[in-house]
């Protein structure tokens, strides 16, 4: 039974991955700090947050739907970065 967000699997994954994105990004160059590296954080972390945003929606369809659709557009813009 689901309690909530962190009950499902894909906000565990998507959360998990945002976590080594950041450790990851550490090592990035200094001189990439307020553009690659701030950018992939946001956006990483944007795909949990979003899932989270559309299940606390998922009575609306149409909300829901389009949190998804944005979680998608954050991990394109993540693997593109």
């Amino acid at each position: 039974m689901l309690h909530g967000h962190r009950d499902l699997k894909v906000f565990q994954l998507a959360y998990s991955l945002a976590m080594e994105i950041f450790h990851l990004s550490k090592t990035f160059p200094r001189e990439e700090l307020y553009s690659l590296t701030d950018q992939i954080r946001r956006s990483s972390r944007s795909v949990a947050a979003n899932i989270a945003e559309g299940f606390r929606k998922r009575r609306y369809p149409n909300h829901f739907v389009s949190k998804l659709t944005d979680c998608d557009a954050e991990g394109s813009e993540t693997q593109v970065w």
